[in-house]
């Protein structure tokens, strides 16, 4: 089931060492993790993927395999960073597929290079601060130094302790992401000038608002009109709220794939 990796390594980009893995063959996909997890926290949602396409896993800059630097997270930079990547690899384009934080880097990197990508998933993020619920906000708001301390009883951090270059790094990772994610910001403009097709997947228990995600999907161009019979009026965004689906078990879900793949195989839309 596209298991096996057919190539891993570390890219020299923007004075990071990027790691990355690549599975399988096919329309290249590049697949980016969420706040402090890694490509091994993806679970069965990489082998799926990567039966028909050619899955780039990537660890994000201070997450998994990815040493830090001397440098503030940010989505703009980690989404410099992805391009760059793309190019030492000498791909010109690829899929680009990103969960909460790395949701966030795959929205920015189809708005700072818009050619490299094809088309764009994005899952269970917003496109501006207070698309996020209060309580998810209050949740970023505390994450520090104390906090890296709690969350050593997670799963997340045995995942980063065991393959992490300086496993003692932790309680900056977490306070650098708890920096990120306290840092105000609203991408509408620039999202509604996004052209690749998109699809936007949530969970209609998600910590992101489910009035938000509509606005998302109208800034996209999409749910402005009754299409028609014909369906000559539809854009080339969708949108998919998956039933019974929080944030922490979206990318688990068997029905992401199965929602995934069809749009990733669609033909790309005629240019408007």
């Amino acid at each position: 089931m596209g298991t096996a990796t057919d190539q891993m390594g570390y890219a020299p980009v923007n004075g990071l060492e990027v790691y990355y893995e690549i599975h399988g063959t096919g329309q290249p996909l590049v697949l980016l993790h969420g706040g402090l997890g890694a490509t091994e926290t993806l679970g069965e949602l990489l082998p799926l993927l990567a039966t028909t396409r050619q899955v780039i896993a990537v660890d994000l800059q201070a997450h998994g395999r990815t040493a830090d630097i001397d440098r503030p997270l940010s989505f703009e930079a980690m989404a410099d960073d992805l391009s760059a990547l793309l190019q030492y690899l000498r791909i010109a384009q690829a899929d680009v597929m990103g969960y909460s934080l790395g949701g966030s880097v795959a929205v920015r990197i189809a708005i700072q290079h818009p050619a490299v990508v094809r088309k764009l998933v994005v899952v269970s993020t917003a496109y501006k601060r207070e698309g996020w619920y209060p309580e998810s906000l209050a949740a970023m708001a505390q994450l520090g130094a104390d906090t890296a301390e709690m969350i050593k009883q997670s799963p997340i951090y045995e995942t980063y302790a065991r393959i992490a270059p300086r496993p003692e790094d932790w309680p900056l990772l977490v306070t650098k992401v708890g920096d990120l994610l306290r840092r105000d910001y609203d991408w509408s403009n620039e999202v509604a000038a996004i052209t690749a097709p998109t699809l936007l997947m949530f969970g209609d228990a998600d910590s992101v608002r489910v009035a938000h995600t509509v606005e998302f999907f109208g800034l996209l161009g999409g749910g402005k009109r009754d299409v028609g019979w014909d369906g000559s009026g539809m854009s080339d965004a969708r949108l998919a709220i998956l039933p019974g689906v929080t944030h922490y078990n979206i990318y688990s879900s068997p029905v992401l794939v199965n929602m995934v793949t069809p749009f990733l195989d669609a033909p790309l839309p005629e240019r408007r």
